[in-house]
């Protein structure tokens, strides 16, 4: 899943250059199947929390019904969710 959360992060950070609104739409369709595999791998592992989190994102990045935060606000939100999955792929957690 490691790959996923760093190509998931990749066009998340490319969303911030003016790009062709069919570049975002894409991030869009990308973004909610990725984060909907994120989530069911992370039920399948027993981490909740994770679960929940992916699930959300995979809704707030879904395509049908448009969150309408504004360039600057998404650009925000892009960043903050790029940097999280990034940690989240490197970040070694003691397994007990």
């Amino acid at each position: 899943m490691k790959i996923l959360k760093i190509a998931l992060a990749a066009l998340l950070f490319i969303c911030l250059a003016d790009m062709p609104y069919g570049y975002y739409q894409f991030v869009r369709f990308a973004s909610m199947i990725g984060f909907g595999i994120l989530a069911y791998k992370s039920n399948q592992e027993g981490r909740e929390t994770e679960m929940f989190i992916f699930g959300a994102l995979a809704l707030m990045f879904q395509p049908f019904f448009k969150l309408a935060f504004g360039r600057e606000l998404w650009n925000i939100i892009d960043v903050i969710i790029g940097l999280g999955l990034l940690f989240s792929a490197f970040y070694k957690r003691d397994e007990k």
